[in-house]
């Protein structure tokens, strides 16, 4: 099977996008592209933030370039400022402002410790918005600020992440385990994406899992379940327990490792993405040194994706082609793909994708 590489598909526009991380947003104004849209991101007085097209409509200057000041954004050109929702509020030297004195507003809120904005239209759908399991319950160890940008398309990314088979090859010292190169991967779809996941019998652990855990000298039964929320949404559940224990949710939760480990991809182009992460664990709370070997790794883990994906970004570009065959793992990265064709094709009004 021969596919051609194809980086024009678009994004879905009627969801929440991940911008940035709470504490990059400060006193001065920041800018981020995200789906090729050039966005500023700000705080109003009453610390509420705003998400603005990144252009003053007077000269398009960008508005990154102004600062926070008279009570909103005000344009490092020519001193016009705008409020949250776009609207020009002061212009130096006259009193009237032109209903042409404004620029796009992108709704914006914060919540898990990031910026999010809706870039679709209309009202926004705050039934989109990616649910974290764990965040901020008891029990539960929160590692987050995680942030790479990546060289590839967003597809190639979501490729990457619904395939567990990759780990034991491109992850050999941290999350790898070569005893799992030759078990199946089973998939189910469910409301809101999809889930490929396998249960690994009596291994030894994991590079990580050592370091995570003290397990001994004996082996463990491992859990990866690899999620996709749509449309860019990735959460990796893990649960190690000793070989043999009973798999109850109790033993799952404190029998040894369980992590639920987020990553948030905000395409930034149709050749780069904006990669967030964050990690909830079960064990370990209230260690310092535990969480910076875990970051330590898991940032290694994402470098080595990565490097990957830029450079599965490079050849697609260069041959034309996505790939040349297809294998049994193809499975679930490829329903995760035509998941977010069909969500595209609906939001462009097409009937397959409407009744599909």
């Amino acid at each position: 099977m021969s596919m051609k590489a194809d980086f024009t598909q678009g994004f879905v526009r009627n969801h929440w996008y991940a911008a940035a991380w709470s504490a990059e947003i400060g006193e001065k104004p920041f800018a981020r592209r995200i789906l090729n849209e050039r966005i500023v991101i700000f705080r109003m007085p009453d610390g509420t933030v705003g998400a603005l097209e990144d252009r003053c409509p007077h000269r398009l200057a960008p508005l990154s370039m102004g600062e926070c000041a008279d009570g909103g954004l005000r344009c490092g050109y020519h001193g016009m400022v705008f409020d949250a929702k776009g609207q020009c509020i002061a212009i130096p030297g006259q009193d009237v402002i032109p209903p042409t004195a404004r620029t796009r507003a992108y709704p914006a809120i914060e919540k898990y410790g990031l910026v999010w904005v809706w870039t679709g239209q209309g009202e926004p759908d705050h039934s989109r918005f990616p649910q974290v399991m764990g965040y901020g319950e008891e029990g539960w160890a929160l590692l987050d600020g995680g942030y790479q940008h990546h060289a590839g398309n967003y597809r190639i990314e979501i490729e990457n992440l619904m395939d567990p088979a990759h780990t034991t090859f491109l992850h050999k010292e941290t999350i790898g385990n070569k005893a799992a190169k030759d078990v199946p991967v089973q998939v189910a779809q469910n409301e809101r994406g999809l889930s490929a996941f396998r249960w690994i019998d009596n291994v030894p652990p994991t590079p990580l899992d050592q370091k995570s855990h003290d397990f001994g000298e004996g082996r463990v039964d491992r859990r990866i379940a690899f999620n996709f929320e749509l449309p860019a949404t990735s959460f990796v559940d893990i649960a190690v327990i000793p070989a043999g224990m009973e798999r109850n949710e109790d033993n799952l939760m404190r029998g040894g490792i369980r992590t639920f480990s987020y990553k948030f991809l905000t395409p930034e182009t149709e050749r780069s993405t904006h990669f967030f992460w964050l990690h909830l664990r079960s064990f370990g709370l209230g260690n310092p040194m535990l969480e910076t070997m875990l970051r330590s790794n898991l940032e290694k883990t994402f470098t080595e994706d990565n490097e990957m994906v830029a450079a599965i970004q490079r050849e697609q570009e260069e041959t034309g082609l996505r790939q040349r065959t297809a294998i049994a793992i193809d499975r679930a990265p490829i329903m995760a793909i035509r998941m977010i064709d069909r969500m595209i094709a609906a939001e462009q009004g097409e009937p397959q994708a409407l009744s599909a």
